[in-house]
């Protein structure tokens, strides 16, 4: 087979195509993380802790004014953004939590559901009624 032959052979086998997707809905799944920590959780957290916004929390390390705001901080030089690594650790609890429960649910789903019965066996014919069937269909042959 020639290297274009494998690689399309790979390509669309079943467990690459599932793959794919999963990759294509992780990525929009996550997006909706980044969004629910973002814009609804991590102002609660602000609220609660008295105003605290963790995205712009960081250590100046070129020597920049520790009250400019994170992005401009940035442009100045090196920065050690630890809040936004808070933020995006807390991301990342929240989608694996996400994730938990959902496969959590589908094992149960899963297991939930009633497996097929297994057709009846045939009853086992008695031996006697066996040997009258051998008798008649030998007394058949013979007439």
């Amino acid at each position: 087979m020639s290297f274009v032959q494998d690689f399309k052979s790979f390509a669309v086998k079943g467990n690459v195509m599932d793959l794919a997707v999963g990759v294509i809905i992780g990525a929009a799944f996550g997006k909706i993380v980044d969004s629910l920590v973002a814009d609804m959780i991590m102002p609660l957290v602000s609220l609660v802790f008295g105003g605290l916004d963790f995205a712009n929390y960081y250590l100046p390390l070129g020597g920049q004014a520790a009250s400019l705001p994170l992005a401009e901080a940035k442009k100045l030089g090196a920065v050690f953004a630890y809040g936004s690594f808070v933020t995006v650790a807390l991301n990342f609890f929240i989608l694996a939590f996400v994730i938990f429960v959902m496969v959590r649910q589908i094992n149960r789903l899963k297991a939930s559901e009633p497996t097929p019965a297994a057709p009846e066996a045939a009853p086992i014919t008695p031996e006697d009624v066996l040997l009258l069937r051998e008798i008649r269909d030998s007394l058949k042959n013979k007439a």
